[in-house]
């Protein structure tokens, strides 16, 4: 029994209890949560990971991608970017490797990481198919399969696949004249070349019960991947990415019918003015299914800061409701990103989540301890409740302050420590002391 079955069989499980507790919810209510469709916990029966919990109610969580390129292909760098990912706090991981022995790199990050650990399987059938048939457009249809299968079976627990992608949204994609961005998605592109050269239905569409059989067996969660995520905000809602939207969607309500955890995938770039409606209409279509966002990005011009860019996005995308985002680094759109770039984008994401959050969840007691720490001047205190409390300590000892309460922003001009002495008898006796 997966848990998605147990919890349809109203069966708290340990799963369940151990995220309830982390985010201070009934069990009860986790439970009918995830029955309904509306929370998925990442799981894989032959990989034991960390319990993490993803949707309506709890804590907005943040992905890191990591993997080599074609051009960069350092399996040992890739794991340690994944050690330094959780070591940043990131919830989730994604192995998106498309260089050199995908298995065995894969093996390595599962290996290195308690963190549930997601894949893109397209990367790995359309690399295959080109090393053995010179053409991705050769890829046989059940090597989509055999590659499922495989990763699965090597322990990942939430897969992006892109069933959403069929002729019809090739036919939007046509008519409105394609795209000022293009098709960013590696995979949605090569299934889309794919299926123009080929003249053939998406297997993945087509036989969708397959791909909802084997996931459901090792109770991975299908994440149905956004191929046709807009590249450009000009691009953004546009008919063929919400034609994408509406099938991932009816393609969720299936899934969780046949007992498989599922979530949706989008948006990519967006502008401010469009976040809301897109996660609002992902959550109605899907019956508020768990939305996993890309970004989103919220300007085109923003390389080298795109992970700001992102943040933005993502803050606005959770205070609306997205459940999951994943990061971006400051080396989106230029390079791969190396280590520190990781631990940037993590960091970045972590602070989006909780600012919207404070929203969402109305969780605002942290910011207003945070804020008694600052008036009184309890530098420890503040070390404690700030959400990267060593890299603050850093910064601060770098530029030690001559008095010890104060710091080197004011000096002995610090606008706390000037006025404490005429408020200090009115403090003990304020209800928000």
């Amino acid at each position: 029994m997966n848990l998605l079955e147990a919890a349809k069989n109203g069966i708290i499980t340990d799963a369940m209890k151990e995220v309830a507790a982390a985010e201070g919810v009934e069990a009860s209510v986790l439970l009918e949560n995830i029955a309904e469709g509306r929370c998925v916990i990442p799981l894989n029966k032959n990989r034991p990971s960390k319990f993490v919990g993803i949707g309506k109610g709890l804590r907005t969580k943040v992905n890191a991608s990591i993997g080599t390129s074609s051009d960069i292909i350092d399996p040992a760098a890739e794991v340690s970017k994944a050690i330094a990912a959780q070591r940043a706090g990131a919830d989730t991981l994604m192995e998106l490797s498309v260089g050199g022995d995908l298995d065995s790199i894969r093996k390595d990050v599962l290996s290195a990481v308690s963190l549930p650990v997601g894949s893109v399987p397209l990367y790995q059938a359309f690399k295959e198919a080109i090393e053995k048939y010179h053409d991705p457009n050769k890829m046989p249809e059940e090597l989509l399969f055999d590659v499922l299968e495989r990763q699965c079976a090597d322990g990942i627990s939430f897969m992006a696949v892109h069933c959403g992608i069929n002729r019809l949204t090739i036919e939007r994609l046509q008519r409105q004249g394609y795209r000022y961005g293009g098709l960013v998605s590696r995979g949605g592109s090569y299934m889309v070349g794919w299926m123009l050269s080929n003249n053939k239905e998406n297997p993945l569409y087509e036989k969708f019960d397959r791909v909802v059989e084997i996931l459901r067996k090792y109770d991975c969660v299908l994440s149905l991947g956004n191929g046709l995520r807009a590249g450009a905000i000009h691009d953004s809602l546009d008919r063929a990415q919400v034609q994408e939207l509406l099938i991932n969607c009816e393609l969720a309500d299936i899934g969780r019918k046949m007992g498989c955890q599922t979530m949706c995938e989008g948006p990519g770039h967006l502008p401010l003015d469009d976040i809301e409606a897109n996660v609002k209409l992902q959550k109605r279509m899907s019956n508020d299914a768990p939305f996993y966002v890309l970004g989103p990005l919220t300007t085109d011009i923003g390389a080298g800061y795109d992970h700001i860019s992102a943040a933005i996005g993502a803050a606005e995308a959770a205070r609306y409701g997205a459940d999951l985002i994943c990061y971006v680094t400051p080396a989106e759109h230029l390079a791969l990103p190396n280590e520190q770039d990781v631990v940037e984008g993590v960091r970045a994401a972590r602070v989006a989540a909780h600012v919207g959050d404070m929203v969402k969840l109305g969780r605002k007691d942290r910011d207003r301890d945070m804020s008694k720490a600052r008036r009184d001047l309890k530098w420890e205190e503040q070390f404690k409740l700030g959400l990267f409390g060593e890299k603050a300590r850093e910064i601060r000892d770098s530029r030690a302050p001559m008095e010890a309460d104060t710091c080197t922003m004011c000096g002995s001009f610090c606008a706390m420590d000037n006025v404490e002495a005429y408020f200090r008898e009115s403090l003990k006796e304020s209800p928000k002391k």
